[in-house]
């Protein structure tokens, strides 16, 4: 009892010590410290300790803080040299006099949500900053960087600044330099002052000018990357060895070249123009060449000028036909990728004709083959659906797609290869070649088909009718121009498009990545909510649930006004059987983890998604493309929330998805269902 008793007093005269020495701390750093970040939640006051030497350092990256810290408490810390407060959901504004405390060298602020404009107060000095990182914030305009001559290190990436800083060219000592991603308009000319650049990345924006011209001596650059802008010039061979294809990708008009090798330097005299005749290796040639006192002047004002003459015209023709072949090779490059720019076929003109008669076979990009077992291609015909009194036959399906040629394949995917054609009366429609349904007699084809021609809703893609040939089964589609949700989403700005990937059915369709309701958090939330209704609909609305079995962004097509359309329902009946409707719930929430993501459907991607919302970091899972606003972030950290549910492992806990659009469309109120 005594001990215990004794245990209990030291307990207490312990406690009542650090009371005191917190009370009495006559460190004046201590307590501005935590007055800057008393109004910051998350914020921990035990993470600094009263001591007797002043605070050189704040590094609080990476602690889920957010708010707006009070910045004017540090004011007057004399011996702050280091502020890193990366990673958090810091929001507000910078002050003008933080630029200027004199012993702060290093900053860090990336990965918050701070805006504003970088700025100095009337007659403050030089900056003493050497290192700045304010990379994934809302800065919408550096205003002033001529004050910032101390510095070595810049990253504004990821803001939106929209042109570049004022004052860049002052940086004389600046070696790393990213403005990527940062919507930068104008003329990269300033840029070409930075000599002591090492690093240097202008991606992602519409920056133009001449390369190499307008960029500082590439010979002092280990790193460079000035992809998806609109430059021109002249692109060497050693270049692109240097730093890399990727490096140049859509970077805009560049001629490339090959260098002529280190044996093969052409070495020009100064201010001589060698004769015809003469030897460069004969060192009598070097010397200047004697004139005639009364002929020299005008015959040397002659040669003059018929040398800049025939140079400057040979030098337009050579441009002209450099210039000819580049668009030659541009139009036929984006002819062969875009591949809804096809001509209208012939038949349009003229009457299609087939000079032999059946089996027709076709082959694709994939070397693959299918084979219509008919005599006659006029005698399968094509049922129209919406158009009943349309009559066409399988030989007009040959004339719309140039005979199912290569020009005209859209995709090959799971089913089948897709192709694009332009039926007489101006109907335009994908045309799919089901592989799997070959084993289908003609009465099961038939009563499948009249049995999907049935599912109409708005966001599903609906059956413009078939076409039965022999054991070949085609579904026609009403085409949509915007192209499926994976090319659609992986081909954003700084989006990683997964090109190689023919397993999906992918619609090579035309994709702007610079349209900017892709990086609006809005757009993607209604195409969420729409792809909820299309599968609430075939599981709730049917008197028996209809499973898609294979709901993945590849069969998720997008109308003009990008509302989604779910296609290739119960095509493969087979596959179909096996699934249940939990199964498509899952598939949903893996597409709507990577709507939020912005990365493919992967299992190591929804399992990082997962894990991070379990520890209650679901912000760092977005992907970074989405344009920020009021309540997006944690409407967005919401949905991730769904896509947790939907995605359990045990199927039992999984939502349905008349629940899971109810909490889509709690999250944010959307436009009525049609």
């Amino acid at each position: 009892m005594n001990l215990f008793s004794c245990f209990i007093k030291t307990l207490l005269l312990t406690t009542l010590f650090t009371l005191s020495q917190s009370r009495n701390c006559n460190n004046t750093d201590h307590l501005p410290i935590l007055k800057a970040f008393a109004s910051v939640s998350n914020f921990n006051s035990s993470w600094f300790h009263c001591s007797n030497t002043s605070i050189s350092e704040i590094n609080l990256s990476s602690r889920n803080l957010t708010g707006t810290p009070s910045w004017n408490f540090i004011k007057n810390m004399t011996h702050i040299h280091t502020i890193n407060l990366s990673n958090n959901s810091l929001k507000g504004y910078i002050p003008t006099w933080f630029w200027s405390i004199p012993t702060l060298t290093e900053v860090n602020l990336s990965n918050n949500k701070l805006g504003g404009t970088i700025g100095f107060e009337p007659g403050s000095g030089l900056s003493s900053i050497q290192v700045l990182n304010l990379s994934f914030n809302r800065f919408t305009n550096l205003a002033h960087l001529t004050n910032f001559s101390n510095l070595y290190v810049l990253d504004l990436s990821h803001n939106n600044l929209k042109v570049l800083p004022f004052g860049l060219n002052f940086l004389k000592n600046l070696q790393h330099l990213d403005l990527s991603s940062c919507n930068i308009a104008g003329h990269s000319k300033p840029i070409s002052d930075l000599t002591s650049l090492e690093y240097l990345d202008v991606s992602n924006n519409h920056m133009s000018g001449t390369f190499p011209k307008d960029f500082p001596p590439l010979s002092h650059i280990n790193f460079l990357n000035i992809s998806f802008n609109n430059f021109t010039g002249s692109l060497p061979y050693d270049k692109v060895q240097r730093f890399g294809n990727s490096s140049f990708i859509n970077s805009g008009m560049l001629f490339k070249f090959s260098n002529f090798s280190k044996n093969h330097t052409i070495h020009h005299t100064p201010h001589q123009i060698l004769s015809p005749h003469s030897n460069p290796k004969d060192p009598k040639d070097s010397k200047p060449m004697k004139k005639d006192a009364k002929d020299s002047k005008p015959i040397s004002k002659k040669r003059f000028f018929m040398i800049i003459i025939i140079s400057s015209g040979a030098f337009l023709v050579l441009s002209a036909m450099l210039v000819t072949i580049l668009c030659m090779f541009k139009k036929r490059k984006m002819a062969k990728r875009n591949k809804w720019a096809i001509s209208k076929p012939v038949y349009q003109h003229q009457p299609f004709k087939i000079e032999r008669s059946g089996p027709f076979s076709f082959e694709t990009e994939s070397g693959s083959s299918w084979v219509v077992d008919v005599r006659e291609p006029s005698s399968a015909a094509v049922v129209m659906f919406e158009k009943p009194l349309m009559s066409f036959t399988f030989k007009d399906l040959m004339g719309a797609t140039s005979q199912f040629g290569k020009e005209s394949l859209l995709a090959e995917g799971r089913c089948g290869p897709v192709y694009r054609a332009v039926l007489p009366g101006e109907i335009h429609v994908a045309v799919k070649v089901l592989e799997s349904a070959r084993g289908m007699s003609h009465d099961e084809a038939v009563c499948m088909f009249e049995e999907l021609s049935k599912l109409k809703h708005p966001n599903l893609l609906p059956i413009s009718g078939y076409c039965i040939a022999g054991k070949e089964k085609l579904v026609l589609y009403e085409f949509m121009a915007n192209g499926d949700l994976h090319r659609w989403l992986q081909e954003l700005p700084t989006g990683k498009t997964d090109v190689e990937d023919w397993s999906t059915d992918t619609w090579e369709c035309p994709i702007d990545s610079s349209s900017p309701e892709k990086m609006e958090w809005r757009t993607r939330h209604n195409i969420a909510v729409g792809i909820a209704r299309g599968l609430a609909y075939l599981h709730h609305a049917q008197s028996v649930p209809v499973v898609h079995g294979h709901l993945v962004p590849s069969n998720i097509l997008l109308s003009d006004y990008l509302d989604p359309r779910i296609a290739d329902i119960g095509l493969s009946r087979d596959r179909v059987d096996s699934h249940t409707t939990d199964s498509d719930v899952y598939s949903f929430g893996v597409v709507l983890i990577g709507l939020l993501t912005g990365e493919t459907g992967s299992e190591e991607s929804v399992t990082r998604a997962r894990k991070l919302v379990r520890e209650g970091r679901g912000v760092d899972a977005l992907d970074s493309r989405l344009r920020l606003g009021d309540n997006s972030v944690s409407e967005m950290v919401e949905c991730l929330r769904v896509g947790y549910l939907c995605t359990a492992e045990t199927p039992g806990k999984r939502p349905t998805m008349q629940q899971v659009l109810g909490m889509l469309k709690d999250i944010h109120p959307v436009t009525p269902e049609l």
